[in-house]
């Protein structure tokens, strides 16, 4: 079976995101460990990790990533910017790894007119000091490509290669990769063709072995515009065929497939965007 999931909402306590997950019928999904546009936030309760452990017993969603803050920042030349944002990883993954997350997902930086070479350095010292501040831990820190708006890194593979290659602990990393962002990056995914030309280039840079999450959004601007605007599942320029060509990929039959499109309270988009995702499955 496909893992398709979203990312779900834990208002009213971490442990409700799997109550959300079950009522649209997921099998991965993807939260927020803690406020995303605040730096500082008390620890998870422990009776919170308890309940987070019996209801992902009870529903069997798994596995599960979150998404670090969109503060975090480890590209920027600012030296005060770059420790909080350290900082601020160490502890995405320390409650990443109280509840078993498979994964943080965060974007890796930007360089703010530094250039290319220098953001990625001050990205990998600062993914290396989070490790060291975060011993033994299982919880992979997946490292996102962009679409590359202003000065953001990670828009190409060989930025993504670049981080994985200056790691101290390699095999703590992995990536995360968004349909959305490779498109607006200008990797094409809408022929078969083109979709196993893009996925050869990531697999020869950076190892399909390294790919352990997808999220799954189509693009609301053209191929190539480094910009990141979301769209429903087959409405936008990606079109639906990328995403089959993605399901029915074996080599990727084990990596969540998440979706992060826009929803609604009642998140009858969330049914509808994994009714047509499942369409696709052969």
């Amino acid at each position: 079976m496909a893992l398709l999931g979203a990312h779900m909402s834990t208002s009213g306590g971490l442990s409700t995101a799997f109550d959300r997950g079950a009522q649209v019928g997921v099998n991965t999904m993807q939260i927020f460990t803690k406020n995303q546009n605040r730096w500082q936030q008390k620890p998870t309760p422990p009776e919170e990790i308890e309940r987070w452990a019996a209801k992902q017993a009870e529903t069997g969603i798994a596995p599960v990533v979150s998404h670090a803050a969109y503060l975090l920042n480890l590209g920027t030349p600012d030296d005060a910017l770059w420790e909080k944002s350290v900082d601020a990883l160490a502890d995405e993954l320390a409650r990443a790894e109280q509840l078993g997350l498979l994964g943080v997902v965060f974007h890796p930086g930007a360089h703010m007119g530094t250039g290319e070479e220098a953001g990625l350095a001050r990205i990998v010292a600062g993914i290396n000091r989070a490790h060291e501040l975060t011993p033994g831990y299982r919880t992979l820190t997946l490292v996102e490509g962009t679409a590359g708006q202003g000065t953001a890194l990670g828009w190409r593979f060989e930025h993504l290669a670049a981080i994985l290659g200056g790691m101290a602990e390699p095999a703590r990393l992995a990536f995360c990769l968004d349909t959305c962002h490779m498109f607006a990056a200008g990797y094409d995914l809408r022929s078969a063709e083109a979709y196993e030309q893009t996925m050869a280039e990531f697999d020869l840079l950076c190892g399909l072995d390294r790919l352990r999450c997808f999220h799954f959004n189509d693009a609301k601007k053209p191929l190539g515009s480094r910009v990141d605007r979301h769209d429903h599942i087959g409405t936008g320029q990606i079109g639906l065929d990328a995403f089959g060509f993605i399901l029915n990929d074996p080599r990727l039959a084990a990596v969540p497939k998440i979706l992060e499109t826009e929803k609604s309270d009642d998140m009858h988009e969330d049914v509808e965007n994994l009714r047509v995702l499942r369409g696709l499955i052969r």
